[in-house]
């Protein structure tokens, strides 16, 4: 287990935190929507190297990403958007839903679509589709602090 992060290239502005996967989460595009812009689109991406450490002990003759490792993915996702779209870092409340549906091996990009919005709660839910050049990988609906501002 590392510290990594919270997304790539970003300053050192939200804390480092222990992380099971040590790839970069690369913010592709960020886009507003809903009234008064209190919804955001995302992609992001993360490499899942063939060095990642967990692959050690995770079937070491057959090597899967496990999909703890996709929610994460999913879950630093969120807040490296957050910290480019300048909002104030989530935490994770809740973990609503998870399906995995279909295996991340070495050497995937993982690509993540985010949905992320306000709700009547005064948090975030967050919507997210993560899939690698052979398909879907997980559909995830998380629940976290914060709120997007417009």
């Amino acid at each position: 287990m590392t510290a990594a992060p919270a997304g790539a290239g970003a300053a050192d502005s939200f804390a480092l935190r222990p992380s099971l996967v040590d790839a970069a989460v690369e913010v592709v595009s960020v886009e507003r929507s809903g009234e008064g812009g209190s919804a955001l689109t995302a992609v992001t991406t993360i490499g899942i190297e063939k060095t990642e450490q967990l692959f050690d002990g995770h079937y070491a003759d057959f090597p899967i990403f496990p999909g703890v490792c996709v929610m994460e993915c999913v879950q630093r996702s969120v807040i490296a958007v957050a910290e480019r779209s300048g909002m104030a870092e989530p935490e994770l409340l809740a973990v609503e839903s998870t399906r995995f549906l279909g295996a991340v091996y070495p050497g995937d990009l993982l690509t993540v679509h985010l949905d992320v919005r306000n709700d009547d709660e005064g948090t975030l839910r967050c919507r997210a589709k993560a899939f690698t050049e052979r398909g879907d990988a997980a559909s995830v609906r998380l629940r976290m602090t914060g709120e997007v501002a417009a």
